[in-house]
């Protein structure tokens, strides 16, 4: 952020920040865009250790009467399962995710994605990332459909099938490659 102060980003944009501004102002003034580039990785790491909680609890609670609302009632999981594919995929992340987000800054700068002030309007952030779902749901779903071809599942996209019963964690759960 190119301004030092909250009251010189207030003068740069001719009014009060807004609340969400203030609070980004706060964490992003001193840190550089290529450490909030790289910040993805770790806000990934922390979403995908914990959204999955409540359902690996229900999971190992054992509670029968919610066995109902579960795809495959008669299968359990185990913590020892939940904790082995979760590693699993936080290895991957770091190994994986995080060197490309290092490789793929020059291109994010590239596009024009900024960590600047102002932040987005509403209708700029809807219809970026009404794009970005788009695009990445279209992909994935090409390049999930092609990995199914003999070759692409034997050699890649097996290991994200290993998890016959769905668990919160599988869900990123794949080969490095994928």
């Amino acid at each position: 952020i190119p301004y030092h102060t909250l009251e010189e980003s207030k003068n740069a944009l001719g009014r009060n920040l807004t609340l969400a501004e203030t609070l980004w102002f706060n964490y992003s003034a001193k840190k550089s865009d290529f450490v909030l580039h790289c910040h993805t990785t770790l806000f990934l790491c922390l979403f995908y250790s914990t959204a999955p909680i409540p359902f690996a609890l229900i999971e190992l609670s054992g509670y029968k009467k919610l066995n109902k609302y579960k795809i495959q009632p008669s299968v359990k999981s185990t913590f020892l399962e939940m904790f082995k594919c979760y590693k699993y995929v936080i290895k991957t992340f770091i190994i994986v995710v995080g060197p490309v987000q290092i490789v793929s800054y020059p291109f994010i700068k590239w596009l024009g994605i900024r960590t600047s002030l102002p932040l987005p309007s509403k209708w700029e952030l809807f219809w970026q990332l009404l794009v970005y779902f788009l695009i990445e749901d279209y992909a994935s779903y090409w390049i999930h459909r092609m990995l199914h071809c003999k070759w692409g599942y034997e050699n890649i996209h097996k290991v994200h099938h290993e998890y016959k019963t769905p668990i919160g964690f599988a869900g990123p759960y794949a080969y490095w490659v994928e």
